[in-house]
């Protein structure tokens, strides 16, 4: 059995083939129910959390992830509040072929995917970047939409200041045009992305200029939220999978259950998009909004990607 370190994970994984080998997913489908949740106590948090993500194609591949989710790691510098690993296996056989890094592989098909969804609902002249958290996801979402669009200026902001000057320093130092800001205002972002563990709106919906796409990453909980139900009511609002949004993003939950919108206002998933069944932004002036929370497909595309390199 092959093992990929979290280098040689990242190294395999290069933003236009992974977002290409995750556009083939959604468009070709497989196998992949909802993830199992299970709560977990911790000393110095409300709670943790176990997630265990399978997906598979007949007859080719089969793979699963193993996640544990600590948010009280973030008060211990250095260690990060999400670990996993994967397993990639032969879908006829059941052989084991690989182990990955977990994190590099969910951070790298994380921004693939919210990238791949921005290619269809951002404008493609889109300039500047608005991003809001410091961890490691957020890393990559910077890295993947400054190399689709035009990125001229990122901005990223933290509730730890401290975090969003450091990212900013390393892409920076990366050649990206990044600098930390003091608020989360909206105001002149072409594209907002937020990837944090909040429990309330980052900021206000009314606040977001019309022509502006916004990527709502990391509420994967229906109890968390970075957003108000003003934004998801004024806009275009898109996900990627219908089952998993109205089942875990707390975004579309909670904003469903204060009565701003219904089901229907979804207008697509990435399925739809990457399927042709709708066209995604249909005019300059519209905000969009995309709403994931991670389709274990997105993890057995880029595993496969990784394996065969």
């Amino acid at each position: 059995m092959r093992i990929l370190d979290k280098t040689e994970t990242a190294a395999r994984l290069p933003w236009p083939a992974l977002r290409e080998a995750v556009r083939e997913m959604f468009r070709l489908g497989c196998d992949a129910p909802l993830r199992h949740r299970h709560p977990l106590p911790q000393k110095d948090a409300a709670e943790g959390s176990l997630l265990l993500m399978p997906a598979w194609q007949a007859h080719r591949f089969t793979g699963v992830k193993i996640v544990h989710v600590n948010p009280a790691n973030a008060r211990q510098p250095g260690l990060r509040a999400v670990h996993s690993v994967y397993l990639l296996s032969d879908g006829e056989s059941g052989q084991p072929l690989c182990l990955l890094d977990g994190g590099a592989l969910t951070d790298r098909r994380t921004a693939a995917a919210s990238v791949l969804a921005a290619t269809f609902l951002a404008r493609p002249e889109s300039a500047t970047l608005l991003l809001l958290g410091a961890g490691k996801v957020a890393h990559a979402l910077a890295e993947a939409y400054a190399e689709r669009f035009p990125l001229r200026d990122i901005r990223i902001w933290s509730r730890r200041p401290e975090s969003a000057g450091g990212l900013a320093r390393q892409l920076a130092g990366a050649g990206l045009p990044a600098r930390a800001v003091a608020g989360p205002d909206p105001a002149g972002a072409d594209i907002v992305a937020a990837a944090t563990l909040s429990t309330t709106a980052l900021f206000r919906g009314a606040a977001v200029a019309p022509g502006t796409h916004v990527d709502l990453v990391g509420a994967f909980r229906p109890d968390m939220r970075e957003s108000d139900a003003t934004l998801v009511r004024r806009a275009s609002l898109f996900v990627d999978t219908r089952a998993g949004a109205l089942a875990e993003a707390g975004d579309v939950v909670q904003a469903i259950a204060e009565g701003a919108i219904a089901a229907g206002h979804i207008q697509a998933d990435l399925f739809g998009l990457c399927r042709g069944e709708h066209p995604g932004r249909r005019d300059a002036g519209e905000i969009t909004l995309f709403k994931s929370v991670g389709w274990a497909g997105e993890d057995l595309a880029a595993a496969i990607l990784a394996y065969q390199a």
